[in-house]
């Protein structure tokens, strides 16, 4: 018969006693963490449908804003100087308005000249930019640059002007006394002959009258409005060059400050984009002026071969006219083309023939192989934009506004590329 150890079985239901204990334990714990995290879940649910509630609300305030509601729009409150029961005061508020419009346009009438001469000035300054920008990446200093540029340009100017000038006056005086013995040499050509035959007596009436027109010196002076009105138009003229030479020798030192100074005028986020657009319209311009000033002399050149290898009259003079014709964008060489081709007509038909071809043809070589090369760095600006501004410029400042115009519709592109056009296609 066996016995039982009582010291055994009561550690045995010791043991047992804590496991159940512990066992108690650790499910009451697990309960406790499931409760906090159904709490915590509860609680980020509620915090999520917050913010969303937080979001509608937003996205409607701001749908509100966009769109307001006639009914929530401020009533708008009508200036004590706009109210029509206050007739006088109407009155004189636009009376002031169109008074002070009217002096405004009378002051930029009065300041024109001086508006032109800034203009030439900024032109010419923006031509000689690339000389300098040139010899400062040789090492050289800004102000060294330009000495050397400028003194460079008035030794040239001087120089043409010296060895042109005289002979141009000469040719002048020249064509006026013999323009008697070139009408009547035309008047024996065949060609006269049969212009008489088509258009009657008309054809010689018009060259008599071309004739009387530039021998009479009567004429001529009452042309220019009298001895007195040439020689202040003379003095006006120079004092006119000297001012502008000045201005262009300020522009081109103070050029990076006033590009700086520009720069401020623009938002602090906009202006690393705005100087890319002021470096790209003023290497344009730059560009521009250099490849026209280049394309117009190698115009002159030509005329001044031709016309010296065809043994026609004035060589030089006419060398000179196409200079300054051809500086018109596009269409100055027909310009020249016509004139040159005309007074050549006028000392043998055959050679004007063989001068308009052969000019005819240079125009062509310029247009496809040395207008591509000069202006390599400038914008393109499609043909249609160059008649049409060069006309516009012309019809408004001459001579200048039709040399402007190409350059100022070049800066317009850029501007439009660079801010308008990106900003349209932003939007849907």
């Amino acid at each position: 018969m066996s016995t039982e150890d009582p010291t055994s079985s009561a550690a045995s239901g010791g043991s047992d006693s804590r496991a159940a204990a512990r066992a108690s334990r650790a499910a009451d714990a697990a309960e406790a963490a499931e409760m906090g995290a159904a709490i915590e879940a509860d609680a980020a649910a509620d915090e999520a449908s917050a913010a969303a509630d937080e979001a509608d609300a937003a996205a409607a305030a701001a749908e509100a804003a966009e769109h307001p509601s006639p009914a929530d729009a401020p009533t708008p409150r009508r200036s004590m100087w706009t109210r029509m029961d206050r007739p006088f005061r109407l009155g004189f508020l636009l009376t002031l308005g169109g008074l002070s419009a009217f002096l405004l346009a009378l002051a930029l009438t009065s300041l024109s000249t001086v508006l032109v001469y800034v203009a030439i000035a900024l032109f010419a300054a923006l031509g000689l930019n690339p000389a300098v920008r040139l010899l400062e990446r040789r090492g050289l200093s800004r102000g060294l640059s330009v000495t050397i540029v400028i003194v460079a340009l008035v030794a040239t100017v001087g120089l043409v002007l010296g060895l042109i000038v005289p002979v141009v006056v000469e040719q002048i005086a020249s064509f006026v006394k013999s323009v008697p013995k070139v009408v009547d040499d035309f008047m024996h050509t065949d060609l006269y002959l049969l212009l008489e035959k088509q258009f009657g007596d008309q054809i010689g009436s018009l060259l008599s009258d071309g004739e009387k027109l530039l021998t009479d010196g009567k004429t001529l002076t009452a042309l220019g409005g009298g001895a007195l009105k040439v020689g202040t138009s003379i003095a006006e003229g120079i004092s006119a060059f000297v001012i502008v030479f000045v201005l262009t020798l300020y522009f081109v030192v103070g050029l990076p400050g006033i590009i700086t100074s520009m720069l401020r005028l623009a938002p602090a986020r906009k202006r690393r984009q705005t100087r890319g657009i002021i470096d790209q319209i003023t290497e344009s311009v730059g560009g521009y002026v250099q490849g026209m000033v280049i394309l117009a002399f190698a115009n002159s050149m030509v005329a001044f071969v031709l016309y010296l290898l065809l043994g026609l009259p004035f060589p030089p003079l006419m060398a000179v006219v196409a200079f300054l014709v051809t500086l018109i964008p596009l269409i100055g060489p027909l310009l020249f083309l016509a004139i040159g081709t005309v007074v050549a007509l006028l000392a043998s038909p055959v050679n004007a023939l063989i001068f308009g071809v052969v000019y005819l043809i240079y125009i062509q070589i310029e247009a496809y192989v040395l207008t591509p090369k000069v202006m390599n760095r400038t914008l393109e600006v499609p043909g249609l934009l160059v008649v049409l501004g060069a006309l516009v410029g012309g019809t408004l400042l001459g001579l200048l506004g039709a040399l402007v115009a190409v350059p100022a519709t070049a800066s317009i592109l850029i501007i439009l590329n660079q801010i308008f056009i990106p900003r349209q296609d932003e939007r849907v």
